[in-house]
């Protein structure tokens, strides 16, 4: 099981550029995919998308970034030339301070050359195409991807330790209210046979054992819980069996926890005491506990 939240970095490098993809996720429905990449390489969204895809990424929020660093022109390898356009800003605007200011002109060709980009690396033809692209990139996004998985395990093994925790927790109350229930039919007969056998003393009329076990029989049938009970047994298997499973199981598990919640309820209907009524709002409540945390797993 994982979480929908996690981060994946890795970073890559070629001769000539260093190259990083990092992956970011919260949850969502969905999978919703935002890309942020170099605006030449626009093309490489749905490689991604299908690399993403292919190894599990199927829900959340992630945002995909994507930065290409030129290594030549850090370690001065690069050949530079100058742009014409930026030295003619420069001269122009000291020749405006000049007049303006009435002040000499002293800004030498040497000096132009160290102002910020006068000089700049040759353009290269450096048009590639698709497959080179995802050549370079491909390494990059398998990596961040593994990482950001892990990512996600991790904290989904988190979520479903809290969570099964949780289910245990709530297994025991509903032994609570089972055994409650069991008791409160008992001591139902007892209280209507001492009221009835009350009413006859009254009056003097015979004792019909019969129809107190059919009396009996009768209320037992309102506020039997068996059925109930054995389908929140059936669903509380299929639960730890989701949260144990390596698939995208968040759907699933939203869907049982809906029929586990439905179960209770119609439990709650049929309370015939204050003690069974504060047991059903206790399971109900660590109920949607585990309905919040699972709003982040895949």
């Amino acid at each position: 099981m994982r979480s929908m939240t996690a981060f994946g970095r890795a970073t890559v490098a070629g001769e000539g550029y260093e190259l990083t993809v990092e992956l970011r996720s919260v949850n969502n429905r969905y999978l919703d995919l935002n890309f942020r990449l170099p605006r030449a390489w626009a093309a490489m969204e749905e490689r991604i998308k299908a690399a993403l895809s292919a190894m599990g990424v199927s829900r959340g929020k992630v945002d995909v970034s994507v930065t290409l660093t030129d290594t030549r022109a850090q370690s001065g390898a690069a050949v530079l030339e100058p742009d014409l356009e930026a030295a003619r800003r420069y001269v122009e605007t000291a020749r405006l301070l000049c007049e303006e200011l009435n002040v000499d002109h002293d800004l030498t060709t040497s000096r132009l050359l160290t102002l910020p980009g006068v000089m700049v690396p040759v353009k290269e033809d450096t048009t590639e195409d698709d497959d080179a692209v995802w050549a370079k990139l491909s390494p990059a996004v398998t990596e961040a991807t593994a990482a950001f998985l892990a990512a996600r395990e991790r904290e989904g093994a988190r979520l479903a330790a809290d969570v099964l925790g949780k289910l245990e927790g709530i297994r025991a109350l509903v032994a609570t209210i089972t055994a409650r229930s069991e008791e409160n039919i008992a001591a139902y007969r007892v209280r209507f046979e001492e009221r009835l056998r009350a009413a006859l003393g009254e009056t003097g009329a015979t004792f019909d054992e019969n129809r107190v076990i059919t009396e009996c029989a009768i209320y037992a049938d309102r506020v039997a819980i068996d059925e109930e009970l054995v389908r929140l047994s059936s669903h509380f298997d299929a639960l730890e069996g989701l949260f144990t499973s390596d698939e995208a199981v968040g759907r699933k598990i939203d869907f049982m926890l809906q029929e586990t919640n439905r179960e209770i309820n119609t439990i709650g209907s049929k309370c015939s005491d204050a003690a069974m009524a504060r047991t059903v709002a206790e399971v109900k409540s660590e109920l949607e506990k585990i309905r919040e945390q699972i709003q982040n797993i895949e």
